[in-house]
């Protein structure tokens, strides 16, 4: 018979309308104030350390709603931000030094939706508050570090070529190269010719004879890419302390790093944990290292060397001269030892890098080799009842090993505490040290009030929107009209559960998006109905003139939606940011509208009207 549907087709849409509540209701529970407590080190958080954070909030007279562990950090929530606000402080004057203190907001979802995974989706930095920064990465820094390495480099050449040097210095101008002699210096110009990343000249003054290398400029270009790159990707793994749902770290420009922190309402803390800086150095353990107590307890060092501590605590005597820093790590993974089965960390070299170490390992092999952790950062600290921005560096051995072999593009650091720790050595290497200082030079903290304010207002231009439309519909179209309300409802659950389901970001264009999508979802059914009317009004019956309907506007309503989401699509591909979040719940609203307003309302109607006996339609 005529408009009806086989039981798969309204299982199926049971199924979705079901799936989309499920997973649009986590959004209605809204976030919690919480503070998220994570060590600065890979170091467990212990019953003792639990113990330790409840008391001090005790001290506070704040009653906390509950404490969770979650990806080895300890999450405490609050029942508003003014108590927040006071156990966070409390617990960074306690913690300073040993643990990482960060505000932010958790979702308050009930444990059963969050075993089906069913989470809330985020919102952006103007919807629920949080930090903006605009960064300048120093490139004039970068070039300067990449040219001290260039320093190495040739010092280690002309030293494997036996051309003898009177000094490498490095200026405004060049890196220059001084020789007694114009021989020495045009043999050492043919030794340094094979690089092709730097440009070579020569110059004369009076007894002196130079060669000028400089770097060329496409290798600057490089160079200049490679610190925006390495210092977003450093910039995105910090961020990760903060407990930040969905950052946004993105370039502006060729110099300049946008980073969007919403939910984080202390920027102090943001701006420590952004400024920390994570590399490793090799050095070669002094053979005087036996008598290394004598130096600790005398204060005075063996010229070339330095005196370190290991993370043991014992001293540890080590040359000054580097043998290799993380600027040549291209990739760090964890695992363990197949000989030990200690934790440890796996480290590829690029092939400067590796060429250099295989060149200082093979001449070493027997002597001991220590692995140097080395951590920059910026800590706030309570002083005299202030708070006080501190700079601070660690530096710790935290693995010295003797050289059995040759080794070269491929090596492995053990001695370290814990997988975990492993783990987090490898995240940081993977990102490296800062490749060039950054400075801020834009600051915003959007309130969490004004956060409120926008959904407050963007939920009221949704509401508008959809109320009128349902008005217009249910008088014009009658009881089709309220089948297709009924469909516009089910439609803006699909899409809020969609966006929940990606784990998007919803901001205030994003919100536009879905108003938008509201007047064009019932745009198909407009098409549907009005093509069901032309054919009534031609003299078809009832049951053919819905089947025509449905049937004659498809190719429409397809050009249509298909147009716009073309559209969407590209605005995603060539936008920033907002113009992306409005792409996105704008290509989002046309699917689940197509299938809203052709699959479901078609779904009812035939179950209304399909293989009866009707004379009229209340459309």
């Amino acid at each position: 018979m005529m408009n009806q549907y086989p039981l798969w087709k309204y299982l199926l849409i049971l199924a979705v309308l079901g799936i989309g509540l499920l997973y649009a209701v986590p959004n209605l529970y809204g976030k919690d104030p919480a503070v998220l407590v994570s060590p600065i080190r890979a170091a467990e958080l212990d019953n003792n350390v639990r113990i330790e954070i409840e008391d001090t909030i005790k001290k506070t007279g704040v009653i906390h709603l509950g404490m969770e562990r979650i990806n080895g950090k300890m999450m405490v929530r609050f029942s508003n931000s003014e108590d927040q606000l006071k156990a966070s402080t409390a617990l960074e004057a306690a913690l300073t030094g040993r643990f990482v203190v960060a505000q932010s907001l958790a979702a308050a979802t009930p444990n059963w939706l969050r075993v089906l995974n069913a989470k809330p989706m985020y919102l952006g930095l103007d919807l629920q508050g949080g930090i903006h920064f605009l960064m300048e990465v120093d490139m004039d820094a970068a070039l300067v570090k990449e040219e001290e390495r260039y320093i190495g480099d040739i010092k280690g050449q002309l030293r494997e070529e036996k051309v003898r040097h009177i000094g490498v210095t490095r200026n405004q101008d060049a890196i220059r190269i001084r020789f007694r002699d114009a021989a020495t210096r045009d043999r050492a110009l043919d030794v340094l010719s094979s690089n092709q990343d730097i440009t070579l000249s020569d110059e004369d003054n009076g007894k002196d004879y130079f060669v000028l290398a400089r770097l060329t400029e496409a290798h600057i270009i490089e160079v200049k890419k490679f610190a925006l790159q390495q210092n977003i990707t450093t910039l995105r793994n910090r961020v990760n302390e903060l407990g930040v749902a969905e950052p946004i770290i993105q370039k502006q420009g060729d110099s300049r790093i946008i980073v969007q922190l919403p939910g984080v309402q202390d920027p102090a803390q943001a701006k420590e944990l952004l400024g920390a800086t994570a590399t490793l150095e090799l050095r070669l353990v002094d053979d005087r290292n036996l008598n290394v107590q004598q130096y600790v307890s005398s204060g005075r060092v063996p010229a070339g060397t330095r005196l370190y501590k290991h993370r043991d605590g014992r001293p540890v005597l080590l040359s000054r001269r580097v043998i290799l820093t993380g600027d040549y790590i291209t990739h760090a993974s964890s695992g363990f030892d197949q000989n030990s089965s200690t934790p440890a960390v796996f480290i590829n070299l690029d092939d400067k890098g590796a060429r250099r170490f295989s060149d200082f390992t093979k001449d070493h092999i027997k002597d001991q080799m220590a692995v140097v952790y080395i951590e920059s950062k910026n800590e706030t600290r309570i002083i005299d009842g202030k708070k006080t921005r501190v700079k601070r560096r660690i530096e710790e051995v935290i693995n010295v090993a003797t050289i059995q072999e040759r080794l070269s593009k491929r090596f492995q650091i053990s001695g370290l505490d814990s997988p975990a720790e492993a783990h987090n050595l490898a995240i940081l290497l993977r990102a490296g040290a800062l490749a060039a200082p950054m400075e801020i030079i834009e600051e915003r903290t959007v309130g969490p009030s004004l956060g409120k304010d926008n959904i407050d207002q963007g939920f009221k231009s949704v509401m508008i929107g959809f109320v009128l439309v349902l008005i217009f519909m249910a008088i014009y179209y009658k009881l089709f009209g309220l089948v297709a309300n009924l469909a516009l409802t089910f439609n803006l659950v699909i899409i809020v559960a969609l966006l929940s389901l990606l784990q998007a970001t919803l901001t205030l264009p994003g919100i536009a998006g879905i108003v938008l999508t509201v007047g064009m979802a019932v745009d198909a059914n407009v098409l549907i109905f009005e093509r069901i009317r032309e054919e009534l009004g031609v003299g078809n019956s009832v049951q053919a003139s819905i089947h025509a309907g449905y049937e004659k506007a498809l190719s429409t309503i397809a050009d249509a939606n298909v147009t716009t989401l073309i559209a969407a699509i590209v605005l995603f591909s060539f936008g920033s940011g907002p113009v992306k979040g409005f792409a996105v719940t704008l290509s989002l609203g046309i699917m689940t509208s197509m299938f809203t307003a052709i699959m479901g309302t078609r779904g009812v109607i035939n179950l209304i009207y399909g293989g009866k006996r009707v004379k009229s339609l209340s459309i």
